[in-house]
């Protein structure tokens, strides 16, 4: 059973939840944008939540910046970029490699222990040391000669790619929970989860910062979702873009530091290009990870993916996780009687959320965004899905219906495995109070070693 302390917990995080659902649900035209729901939207809510600052230094391991990434929408995304970016030659790196996989090895071993950021410091000092003098980075992850990261008044600006040697990893969307109405990309409980996801997956992670409800219903989360995997691909294609107009000369083309700044000044867009994802990220190994009502959102871009094809290149998703996802239906299951009234977020408190989530004429459990085996769903056969890997607490009401919908995917051979954790929650691994819990990280270990399946370039190297 969980603690005296979750319980606790739990009980005044359902009454302030509670609170705020009925009022929104109550007065809706007062939330809206405008009046009467306009575009633009909101993304997160300050005065429920706490935002953690974005940090482009690589002072855990992990940098992080903010993208605003349409100009009609308030659609964001936090990209979180691991220190394991930085490149070093290999014949000078072999033994600070190995001493690096050894250290992580060391700590995915004790699963219900959790990492220090001294055990990730040390691995630093090590790699520094069997580096060339000339080619060593200053800790904030920069050529140390770099003087163009440094403003007019000499502030340090983060973390500048150079352009050189630089080392491609996945790209990883993440989606945060919240019942759609609620949570944002930039929280304090967000930004600690995705810098351990970033560390433990070895991915850049892209926290999307989708419109919440009642502000905009359905689909304008869903539709947010997939306009991020699209920004993605249109970023691959104008780094692309920006390489060759660097290496063509006397094209007529302004060319500011390309190389080091990842920017083309010309009518063609390029001076769009996101200089992080251009020098680091790979996006033919794409990974959607879903948390709560997130899930939902990533299974549908997972769906649209499948049905844009090659129209996403080089985008390509090749496995999605579905942690807790917020799954309901008319025909209730065994879970939802038994454990309606479970900790933090009861059926009732969640299908309040719906009603401010889904239009009035459209309102209805079995609605495909929230029921996934109801039939008529429309889009791809089940048959074409990613890989699904289904994340389960056991004193969650929702987790028959997630893990039907990975049995669907089973019988129709796709690899979809369940981990169910005992004694867990609703949102026990990314929860504010409950995510430096053994348990929280050991679930977040656990999603790396199967995630790291389908981006490894090594092949499989790790399953179940």
């Amino acid at each position: 059973m969980p603690s005296i302390g979750v319980k606790l917990y739990s009980v005044f995080f359902k009454f302030m939840l509670k609170h705020r659902l009925q009022s929104r649900l109550q007065a809706p035209e007062n939330d809206a944008v405008g009046g009467s729901g306009g575009t633009f939207g909101v993304t997160s809510r300050p005065a429920e939540e706490t935002a953690a600052a974005a940090n482009p230094l690589f002072t855990d391991g992990v940098a992080t910046k903010d993208v605003h990434i349409d100009p009609v929408t308030s659609v964001s995304v936090r990209v979180f970029l691991p220190e394991t970016c930085l490149n070093f030659p290999d014949a000078k790196s072999k033994s600070g490699v190995a001493l690096l996989d050894q250290n992580r090895s060391l700590i995915r071993r004790y699963s219900h222990g959790s990492s220090d950021n001294s055990a990730v410091s040390g691995t630093n000092v090590v790699i520094v040391k069997n580096v060339d003098s000339s080619l060593r980075r200053s800790s904030y992850g920069c050529s140390v000669d770099d003087a163009n990261l440094k403003s007019e008044n000499g502030t340090y600006r983060g973390y500048n790619p150079v352009g050189r040697g630089s080392r491609r990893l996945p790209v990883m969307l993440q989606f945060h929970g919240g019942g759609f109405v609620s949570g944002s990309n930039d929280s304090v409980a967000n930004d600690f989860f995705c810098r351990r996801i970033a560390r433990l997956c070895d991915v850049i992670v892209l926290a999307v910062g989708y419109r919440l409800a009642p502000e905009n219903k359905y689909p304008s989360a869903f539709e947010d979702g997939l306009k991020v995997l699209h920004w993605l691909a249109k970023q691959a294609n104008l780094a692309e873009c920006t390489k060759s107009l660097g290496s063509s000369k006397g094209a007529g083309v302004d060319l500011r530091r390309s190389e080091g700044n990842w920017h083309v000044a010309d009518a063609f867009g390029a001076s769009m290009v996101e200089p992080w994802l251009a020098a680091h990220g790979d996006p033919s190994r794409c990974v959607l990870l879903g948390v709560s009502c997130g899930a939902n959102i990533a299974d549908y871009v997972a769906r649209k993916a499948i049905e844009a094809g090659k129209l996403l290149d080089p985008v390509k998703v090749v496995a999605q996780v579905l942690m807790y996802p917020f799954f309901i239906g008319s025909v209730p299951t065994p879970s939802e009687i038994k454990l309606s009234n479970s900790y933090f977020y009861d059926k009732a408190m969640c299908i309040l959320a719906w009603k401010l989530f889904l239009p009035e004429e459209e309102f209805s459990l079995d609605h495909p965004a929230a029921n996934p085996l109801v039939s008529g769903r429309g889009g791809p056969p089940l048959k074409r899905m990613p890989p699904t890997l289904t994340v389960v607490a056991e004193h969650d009401w929702m987790r028959d219906r997630a893990i039907a919908y990975s049995e669907e995917l089973r019988k129709v051979n796709v690899d979809a495995p369940v981990l169910e954790y005992k004694d867990a929650v609703h949102e026990f691994a990314t929860l504010d109070m409950l995510l430096k819990t053994p348990q929280a990280q050991a679930c977040a270990e656990d999603i790396a070693i199967w995630v790291k399946k389908f981006i490894s370039l090594r092949g499989h190297e790790f399953s179940y």
